[in-house]
């Protein structure tokens, strides 16, 4: 049975006291809203649909950067989960088939539930994810007869009776296309808050001899992110799994506590996490490298064997070969670093290639920015960057080639060639300690 997908992305967010829309806030250097859409696009849904409201055009961009053939739909007045969810009715018009109903700012709803709650749906019209809450607080709640769900009941409409039910509502629905419009077009708002539920369905299709029923996950999957404290603790929520994920696959993080992990980082068995190491997004290290300690890689590859920091620093489109040293105090941007090649101290490559087997002296420039536009810089095989090298792109050194300390390469070196390119030294005999003394005077006259 085809599935489609309703994502729920239009609340301002008041708690987040922030002009950005609650559902850009970020989680694990992805926004809420795309965690949400991964969950989707893990069950294969051969639609997807966004809601939009607050900051619509920022949601859309989001969400389309993440998935392009999303369909965006606005919900200009906000009127409650089952008016939300209408707005998706044209989008879904032609589609036959299950729809699941998820939200933008929960997170981590696993594919296993959703598709444990698709199975249910064979045998039942409506299918709600419930949990068991710790602290049911002002969550709706599953009123169950067996394993028939006879009602959802908003906390601030239940009687005291039903307040005492700790199975609770998710907000996550899964109904036929064709069956969810038809109970929404039923849905009232005759309750406490002149809205319109989305959870009032249930009730409706049990009035119209339809069944439903509940089908419950950990409480955790359901977590939402209303506030800045919720997003703190989805946060370490997240860091906790991947870390546990990680070893689990052969990762050794020496400090679990202190490496941060982005939301699709993806590490090689047998590589070495060292303490307090951070990973932006679209990072992939292959087994058995070794990242040490208060490195950031973000959008970089790094290749069986290689080595990276201390304090070291990949940016976007580093691309580190098998058994590459990137030492202290070293920034690589959009390179290739070949084969046994070794950055190891206090330089920076950007905009560059350097061939294997080369050798990159400490305190080395690629000059690539000339103010405007960005240059290359091509450094061969087996070359030798002296100490303190300027290389001023466009620039290339040919293989075995090598350049002094201190030189300020302007020009092409051609393979096997030494390039020296510094000021002849000239000596003054005594003028350093007379200067030295006359400005020690003036310091000693002015105080």
């Amino acid at each position: 049975m085809p599935t489609a997908l309703i994502v729920l992305a239009a609340g301002q967010g008041t708690r987040m006291n922030s002009e950005l829309p609650k559902v850009l806030h970020q989680l694990g250097g992805a926004p809420l809203l795309v965690h949400a859409l991964k969950s989707g696009a893990s069950i294969g849904a051969e639609r997807t649909v966004v809601v939009v409201g607050h900051g619509g055009e920022d949601v859309a961009k989001a969400a389309r950067d993440w998935d392009p053939d999303v369909h965006v739909v606005e919900q200009v007045d906000r009127n409650g989960t089952a008016h939300a969810v209408d707005q998706a009715r044209a989008a879904l018009a032609d589609f036959a088939g299950d729809v699941v109903v998820l939200y933008g700012d929960t997170p981590f709803i696993r594919s296993e539930t959703i598709e444990s709650m698709i199975d249910a749906r064979t045998k039942n019209a409506v299918v709600v994810l419930g949990f068991e809450a710790r602290d049911p607080a002002r969550y709706g709640r599953l009123v169950l007869s067996g394993d028939r769900l006879e009602k959802i009941v908003e906390f601030k409409d239940a009687t005291p009776e039903e307040r005492a039910i700790t199975l609770c509502n998710s907000g996550v629905i899964c109904a036929d296309r064709e069956v969810l419009f038809d109970l929404i077009s039923a849905v009232g708002n005759d309750n406490a808050a002149g809205e319109y539920y989305l959870t009032d369905i249930v009730g409706l299709a049990v009035d119209r001899g339809l069944s439903a029923t509940a089908v419950t996950c950990q409480e955790s999957e359901t977590m939402g992110v209303n506030s800045r404290a919720d997003l703190s603790a989805a946060e370490a929520a997240l860091q906790s799994a991947m870390r546990a994920e990680a070893m689990e696959c052969g990762v050794t993080l020496i400090a679990p506590d202190t490496v941060h992990f982005a939301h699709d980082t993806v590490i090689g068995r047998d590589t070495v996490v060292e303490p307090n190491v951070v990973f932006g997004t679209g990072v992939t290290i292959e087994s058995g490298a070794r990242i040490r300690s208060f490195s950031h890689l973000e959008g970089c590859h790094v290749s069986r064997g290689a080595t990276v920091g201390p304090f070291a620093r990949l940016r976007p489109g580093a691309e580190l070969a098998e058994d590459v040293h990137v030492g202290n105090f070293v920034e690589i941007k959009n390179a290739l670093i070949d084969e046994g090649a070794k950055v190891n101290h206090l330089s920076y490559i950007g905009d560059a290639s350097v061939g294997e087997k080369s050798n990159i002296g400490a305190g080395t420039i690629t000059c690539n920015y000339d103010g405007v536009f960005k240059h290359r810089t091509t450094i061969g095989k087996r070359v030798f960057i002296g100490s303190n090298t300027m290389l001023v792109a466009p620039v290339s050194v040919g293989d075995d080639a090598m350049t002094a300390s201190g030189a300020v390469i302007v020009r092409d070196v051609p393979a096997g060639d030494m390039a020296i390119a510094r000021a002849d030294q000239v000596n003054k005999t005594g003028l350093g300690k007379r200067l030295m003394d006359k400005l020690r005077a003036r310091k000693a006259a002015k105080n």
